[in-house]
């Protein structure tokens, strides 16, 4: 493994920093901010001498702001404007509080890393979750531009955390980033390949980290001493989930702790604490299996384990990854200043002409609404980005001179059961007959998973695109929600998409014969036109009902009704073309 070299607290600063770019992880809990050089990278320490920057921000009546270690001693005390775990809430609203927050945070980062290189930080790399969206990213470009930051590019924090192990440095084949934070636990399965990342699964659950170890902890000692819950104070709880949260930590490097609440005095074993554990670390490893399973992977395809979060220091955790993996997961670098660390490499590489190519994906598939209420995908799920994907779509009625492109996002079927993200109108499409028509429609998803969607008519020119920035995005559990009920209607979803097919197409038949026969009903005569019309009454009924089968046998019975008709169409067309063409012009091709 080719490490690059880590600065711990108190070593001397790095040499010959002289970029201006800088690698920030604007975390859930904690943010942290890191320079890289040709000699290494390091995170950089506040005055106090912390790398890790609580996010948390205060708001005082007088209009001054506090942000990390003094914000947060506020918001243990329940004190009023006290803004915590922000990161939650961005691109989910109107609001514009998350993106102001984050931006105090952003610039206390910026003025901590000035600090430290003695001169101005303009630009910087920042680090996202996976399952961010587009409404999340651009939430986060917008606060670093209120922070007076140029974003660089937006990485997702797996892939930073492969570039602090300097996996971009040589390595080949297949990497799992296993990152267990506090509140939520995530995986990616990535490959490398001559410096090209590519992601090729990714999963988690939002509702799962080291928090849950804490809570497991705070139960056992309530139940050792006797106490019920239901009559603590806030307060209390809070002072009890502490003290749990320091015999965690202790228990990462001794073999009990000792945790002292109410007057009572409980000893915890790293056994019993294991004991404690093991259903939520249970829960990482089958979706650690699913995330392989999706890739079409085994444990034994993964050439090495990152280990990323502060929640990965429990030696159960390691143990159980190494376990599933065969192999000891790569825990050289601290865990909690990894994915800073990565994006400083990335800030470095783009500021020196030392790119890699990261190949994310996005995590929700991207389509349009057809006839039918129907989505049409066009980008899937897991789809590598940067990406660009064009599809060919044509109008339903003759002389339709324009069409509303509506973009969703989601794996259900049917758009209602998915996310509308923009509408735009594409006008000024030349009078043509149903199907002729050709509009490509384009989505283009840049390397910081934000969305542009482009159409032209073909044959016109007529263009219109837009860029996908919604007022309002989807949090985790809501992301994760959606892929859960994807799975779970899977079967019906199905269903009722090709029973709308069939009413869509049995419905288009029909309005395409009534057309043709205004044009050259005199091709039939009275008995022909009285069958077609009794069977197009009928198909236009069945198309109302909800038997796929009966929809798809009446509407090919008045295809072959038709057929006839649609032959005579064919010679009258052919005549007409070749009227006033001598035999001799016409060419002669053999088989």
């Amino acid at each position: 493994m080719n490490l690059l070299q880590i600065y711990e607290p108190g070593q001397t600063p790095l040499p010959h920093v002289d970029t201006l770019a800088v690698g920030i992880d604007l975390g859930t809990t904690h943010s942290v901010v890191a320079i890289a050089s040709e000699g290494g990278a390091e995170v950089v320490h506040n005055i106090h001498g912390h790398a890790l920057v609580p996010s948390v921000v205060y708001y005082a009546p007088d209009g001054s702001v506090e942000v990390g270690y003094p914000a947060l001693q506020r918001f243990a005390r329940g004190e009023k404007n006290v803004f915590a775990s922000i990161k939650r809430q961005m691109g989910q609203s109107s609001d514009a509080t998350p993106v102001k927050v984050s931006a105090e945070i952003l610039k206390y980062l910026k003025q901590t890393a000035e600090k430290a290189l003695g001169k101005e930080v303009k630009q910087a790399v920042i680090t996202v979750p996976a399952y961010f969206d587009d409404a999340a990213r651009a939430a986060t470009k917008d606060a670093a531009r209120l922070a007076g930051l140029e974003v660089l590019r937006l990485i997702n924090e797996p892939t930073a955390a492969a570039l602090a192990y300097g996996l971009d440095k040589g390595a080949q084949g297949i990497y799992a980033i296993f990152d267990l934070g506090g509140g939520t636990f995530d995986i990616s399965l990535l490959k490398l390949e001559q410096g090209v990342f590519q992601v090729l699964a990714t999963a988690g659950d939002t509702m799962l980290g080291g928090d849950d170890f804490d809570q497991a902890i705070a139960a056992w000692v309530l139940g050792e001493a006797g106490i019920v819950e239901e009559g603590l104070t806030p307060e209390e709880v809070g002072i009890l989930v502490t003290l749990a949260r320091t015999a965690k930590h202790e228990l990462s490097q001794q073999e009990s702790a000792t945790i002292t609440y109410h007057q009572h005095t409980v000893t915890l074993s790293r056994d019993d604490f294991e004991e404690l554990i093991a259903p939520y670390i249970h829960k990482t490893i089958e979706v650690c299996e699913q995330a392989l399973a999706d890739a079409k992977l085994t444990t034994v395809d993964v050439k090495g384990v990152v280990m990323v979060g502060g929640s990965t220091r429990v030696p159960m955790v390691v143990k159980c990854v190494e376990e599933l993996f065969g192999k000891a997961p790569l825990t050289d670098v601290n865990p909690d200043e990894v994915v800073a660390i990565g994006a400083a490499i990335q800030a470095q590489g783009l500021t020196q002409g030392s790119d890699n190519l990261l190949l994310d994906v996005i995590p929700l598939s991207l389509g349009l609404e057809t006839m039918g209420g129907i989505i049409e995908k066009v980008i899937y799920r897991n789809t590598p980005i940067p990406v660009s994907v064009s599809q060919e779509f044509t109008t339903y009625k003759d002389n339709q001179n324009g069409m509303q492109i509506h973009v969703v996002q989601g794996e259900r079927e049917m758009v209602a059961h998915n996310r509308s993200l923009a509408r735009f109108d594409l006008a000024g499409i030349p009078p043509l007959p149903a199907g002729i028509a050709r509009i490509a429609v384009s989505f283009t998803v840049d390397a910081d998973g934000l969305l542009t969607v482009s159409a032209e008519e073909k044959t016109s020119g007529v263009h219109q695109s837009i860029h996908v920035k919604p007022s309002y995005g989807l949090a985790p559990e809501q992301m994760e929600q959606m892929l859960i009920e994807s799975m779970e209607h899977a079967k019906e979803d199905i269903t009722e998409r090709l029973l709308i097919e069939a009413k869509v197409e049995a419905q288009r038949l029909v309005v395409e014969l009534e057309a043709v026969m205004k044009k050259d009903g005199d091709l039939l005569d009275d008995a022909e036109k009285a069958r077609l019309n009794r069977q197009m009454a009928v198909v236009r009924n069945v198309s109302q009902g909800t038997d796929r089968d009966y929809i798809d046998a009446e509407a090919q019975e008045l295809g072959r009704l038709s057929q006839a008709f649609a032959e005579r169409r064919m010679d009258r067309a052919i005549g007409v073309a070749l009227k006033g063409t001598h035999v001799d012009q016409l060419e002669i091709k053999n088989a």
